[in-house]
């Protein structure tokens, strides 16, 4: 469990990194080391598409974060409890290239695995 916690930040700088080199590279360079005080926000495809993912990311990540840890807590990181962590960060791991290619449908079946893995988390918390 301890290498999918790992591996889940990992992955929550890969989504940053999507984010700022795809705004970056709509932006500039001087855009991206500036304050951004003047609101300009980028408006391309790929950069709402970055920014999204990177957003769905976060809204599912603290779920992710205090099931993981409340299994290393209570000892229970064996069984559908890891099979659950894995089965939601490969689906999360799959879900940014679908989300940036636009495919809808796979996308949402992605998102579904995922959180068919937190359910399987908290299955195994609670037995």
């Amino acid at each position: 469990m301890l290498s999918l916690i790992v591996a889940s930040v990992a992955l929550l700088f890969v989504h940053i990194g999507a984010q700022v080199i795809v705004a970056t590279s709509e932006l500039g360079s001087a855009w991206n080391a500036g304050p951004r005080d003047e609101g300009v926000k980028p408006l391309g495809v790929a950069a709402g598409r970055a920014e999204r993912a990177l957003r769905n990311y976060l809204e599912t990540y603290p779920a992710f974060a205090v099931l993981a840890g409340a299994l290393v807590a209570s000892g229970r990181i064996d069984g559908i409890g890891f099979i659950g962590g894995a089965v939601w960060l490969i689906a999360r791991i799959i879900y940014l290239p679908l989300y940036l290619a636009g495919i809808p449908y796979w996308r949402t079946l992605v998102w579904l695995a995922a959180a068919l893995g937190l359910a399987l988390m908290a299955i195994r918390l609670l037995a």
